[in-house]
């Protein structure tokens, strides 16, 4: 016999931490709905996310280099899958639902346009006097609205403690403005998970990104970031005679396995300190307590500060990403004054949304390719987007 949801539930009660969110004690989804027999909500939640349209365009938005610049670089969709790994395994090791931090992680950029972060900082100027634009309230939008699969509501109809997680997504890199529908001081312990593990993710597989591009080099890395060299000394004295590139790779896998260890340390002690026993009591906090030690705190800033200057900032990224984002800049400015060109739906959209934000919906959810072959469309030129 298949276990039934309620035994699935049965299983969280007793396996979980007393501070752990239960898909039982769930507080709904804005449209009702008979729940399924053999998932939890959180469940549900997570095919949901995987089955979205928005997920899948993942795969051609860019994640530091443009989409197609590399056949083993990272995109937005490969880091969402390794930042809902490294979540998974976080909360597992500190009891908390790893089923709810995974979806979070899963959806957490479901909401990033195409070019990445300057293509967020496009979009955002664009729509300055409208609203403006920022990808985790935009992740929030899509699963509430945007996306249309089911006859009986608009969006996903997620639960609230997905929806949540996605308002307040909140890293180093990443500071959005939070939305007065989720009023606590902090997120759920999971939501807390899933933004350490983006930071860890995010600059642990872009040292390898970056290496792989050959615009980092190893002996630099072992010269001046901290995290890097304590791990390299380690591997090269039981592991001398490794390539380099079996080395690097390992190195950074070793650098993610000591963030995740670290984490998962100082989160339990800091759980205990605090003395949580609730879910809700953990919200109540005005400070996160999922985090590092002080001391990787300081490692890991400084290896995001070296990415910075040497990575995401040099040429090699920065031009073809300027040049991107001047062409959606203008595909923008086009579509404006010719909302005809738009799709059935976007110019349905202009009814309810106004135009200005329709059309922002309608970017924001192109990929990286798909803003290429609509410039080329309109304008009828030839475009030829390489790295280098």
């Amino acid at each position: 016999m298949p276990y039934t949801r309620e035994q699935l539930e049965a299983r969280e009660r007793l396996t979980l931490a007393l501070y752990a969110e239960k898909s039982d004690a769930t507080r709904g989804r804005v449209y009702n709905e008979a729940p399924a027999e053999w998932r939890t909500d959180f469940q549900r939640d997570h095919d949901r996310v995987i089955h979205s349209r928005a997920f899948r365009r993942l795969e051609y938005k860019t994640q530091v280099f443009l989409n197609g610049s590399g056949d083993h670089l990272r995109t937005r969709l490969t880091h969402t899958i390794e930042v809902a790994s490294i979540a998974r395994n976080i909360a597992m090791a500190l009891g908390l639902n790893e089923e709810l931090a995974e979806t979070i992680a899963l959806a957490h950029d479901l909401g990033h346009p195409p070019f990445g972060h300057r293509g967020e900082g496009c979009l955002n100027q664009l729509m300055k006097e409208d609203g403006g634009f920022e990808h985790n309230i935009q992740s929030l939008r899509i699963v509430e609205y945007l996306e249309r699969k089911y006859p009986q509501f608009p969006g996903l109809n997620l639960s609230w403690e997905v929806r949540e997680g996605l308002a307040k997504h909140h890293t180093s890199y990443d500071f959005p403005e939070w939305t007065s529908k989720f009023s606590t001081p902090s997120p759920s312990l999971e939501a807390q998970v899933a933004d350490i593990a983006d930071e860890i993710a995010y600059y642990s597989h872009d040292l390898d990104d970056g290496l792989d591009a050959q615009l980092l080099r190893e002996s630099d890395l072992e010269r001046d970031v901290a995290i890097w060299r304590e791990v390299f000394r380690q591997i090269h004295q039981d592991y001398s005679a490794l390539p380099e590139e079996t080395r690097c790779f390992f190195i950074t896998r070793c650098i993610i396995d000591s963030q995740v260890k670290d984490v998962v340390r100082t989160t339990e002690a800091a759980i205990q300190k605090a003395g949580i026993r609730t879910p809700d009591e953990a919200r109540s906090l005005e400070k996160s307590l999922v985090c590092y030690s002080p001391e990787n705190r300081e490692m890991n800033l400084a290896l995001r500060s070296y990415l910075y200057e040497n990575l995401y900032h040099s040429s090699e990224v920065e031009i073809p990403n300027k040049r991107a984002t001047d062409l959606m800049e203008q595909l923008f400015t086009y579509l404006l004054k010719h909302p005809d060109k738009l799709p059935e739906l976007s110019q349905e959209a202009i009814r309810t949304d106004g135009l200005k934000r329709a059309l922002c919906d309608y970017i924001a959810g192109m990929t990286d390719r798909s803003v290429i072959l609509e410039y080329e469309r309109l304008f009828h030129s030839r475009l030829n987007f390489m790295r280098y």
